[in-house]
């Protein structure tokens, strides 16, 4: 067992190797990277990268012409004259992983200063909504499949399928109408989005919860709907396929009581398939949602890695890929392993 658990750690080398390897070379070729994006920069467009329209790294001025030699001088200036696999060594070791190369847009800031400030935020709401969302969805998987058939079961599916059916972003939106006075003043009682007030620094106490609960409860929802059918069935599912096994009959044959059955023994096996979305935690904790953090302005992970896109911030977007690629790929492992702790009789070969 702590062979098979050794040689799934050593496999994330070569795995992150290969994922970065094939991102690294993507934002190579892709069209309007860096370079497209300094000389919008100089022309006076918004090109989205670090350079101003009036003056530029390169010491150019926008009322210049975009000649080759001013070219020549954005490839060296941003690399792309060196082979690509020098680029990515360099990125690889160097820079550690790209961790202390400069955003093209925050131009003041590394990589790593830009993901540390915006880790805090994407953990609030990713432990919040995760540990919500499995203290929700188990509790009722396990009332349904006992009560299977039953109104309760009916009832509570047709509202879980209905947040199945309805996206995170249109649930946030339609949240944000109901409650936040953008249709009626009178719902007015929640902020539109954000991570907390702009008077935050100066609230100490329950003022301070108040208002940081005030500004995660909508986005929260969206986290935990997101997951909410899917845990819910599942665990449903799942306890009553062990309901109806052969071990359970034989356990309420020799005059157990069938709470005993259900809690005793059926209840841990039916955890076996919910625990593979324990190791999603790591990513979810870290990387954010895109779709809710933009719905709801919040300055997370999420949203760092969509303007990092947007603005092709190279250094910004391949260091995020490279923490969430070393944070899922340890999550499987942990997966793996909660297998083991839910179910001891679980073993792992070593083929």
């Amino acid at each position: 067992m702590l062979f098979y658990f050794l040689k799934r750690i050593l496999l994330i080398i070569p795995t992150f190797l290969a994922i970065t390897i094939l991102c690294f070379g993507l934002t190579q070729f892709v069209p309007g990277g860096p370079i497209e994006q300094h000389m919008m920069a100089m022309r006076g467009l918004d090109g989205g990268a670090g350079a101003t329209p009036t003056t530029t790294s390169v010491g150019t001025t926008a009322n210049e012409p975009i000649s080759d030699t001013i070219r020549q001088e954005l490839i060296e200036y941003y690399g792309f004259d060196k082979p690509i696999h020098v680029r990515y060594k360099k990125w690889l070791i160097d820079d550690c992983l790209g961790m202390n190369m400069h955003s093209y847009k925050f131009t003041d800031k590394t990589a790593w200063q830009l993901i540390c400030e915006r880790i805090p935020v994407s953990l609030w709401f990713g432990i919040t909504g995760f540990v919500l969302s499995y203290l929700i969805c188990i509790p009722l998987g396990i009332a349904k499949a006992l009560r299977h058939g039953t109104a309760f079961d009916l009832a509570s599916s047709v509202i879980v399928f209905i947040g199945y059916a309805i996206p995170a972003f249109a649930f946030g939106m339609l949240l944000k109408l109901i409650f936040c006075g953008t249709v009626d003043t009178m719902f007015d009682i929640l902020p539109l989005g954000g991570f907390e007030s702009d008077n935050a620094a100066s609230l100490t106490g329950f003022a301070l919860i108040k208002d940081r609960a005030a500004h995660m409860f909508l986005p929260v929802l969206c986290y935990i709907i997101g997951s909410f059918a899917v845990l819910t069935i599942l665990m449903k599912n799942s306890l009553l396929d062990q309901l109806s096994s052969d071990y359970i009959r034989t356990v309420l044959s020799k005059g157990a009581t069938r709470r005993y059955a259900v809690w005793k023994h059926a209840l841990r096996n039916a955890l076996i398939p919910i625990a593979t979305g324990f190791g999603g935690i790591l990513t979810i904790m870290f990387a954010g949602s895109v779709v809710i953090e933009k719905v709801f302005e919040i300055p997370g992970m999420g949203l760092l890695s969509l303007e990092a896109i947007e603005t092709r911030d190279y250094p910004v977007f391949m260091g995020i890929l490279s923490l969430t690629s070393i944070l899922g790929l340890l999550g499987q492992v942990l997966s793996d392993l909660c297998y083991v702790i839910i179910d001891p009789r679980i073993k792992f070969t070593n083929k």
